[in-house]
């Protein structure tokens, strides 16, 4: 973002601290089970044993990658009760995890690109 608060032009360069931070956010989703996590709670609001149920994994596994990427601020949760659900409600991440599978097919090669339109 500028520093009005609008998305950064094209020809500035961003920040050392922006930099820093895409950087550990693309660390955080560069594991497999993380990436899975955030597209399923794009998608719905689930708690911890709906979500290791939905993408075949352990409680304990899912419990621990939904703290880290909490505290990096990819998901939000809200307590109902006893029961936790969790989901991404930051239009950034929705946009940049629906990009990225847009961008590859579904046997895993790179899509093309769109046909350009207006020309």
């Amino acid at each position: 973002m500028g520093t009005d608060g609008s998305e950064a032009d094209a020809g500035t360069d961003p920040t050392s601290a922006q930099v820093e931070v895409a950087a550990e956010t693309f660390r955080m989703l560069a594991s497999g089970t993380r990436l899975r996590l955030v597209w399923t709670l794009v998608n719905q609001e689930l708690d911890v044993s709906s979500l290791a149920e939905a993408i075949g994994a352990a409680v304990p596994t899912v419990s621990q990658h939904l703290a880290k990427m909490r505290l990096a601020g990819l998901i939000s949760s809200r307590r109902d009760g006893r029961r936790i659900f969790y989901t991404v409600d930051d239009p950034h991440v929705v946009s940049m995890v629906r990009e990225i599978f847009d961008h590859i097919a579904p046997d895993g090669s790179l899509a093309p690109d769109p046909p350009a339109t207006g020309t």
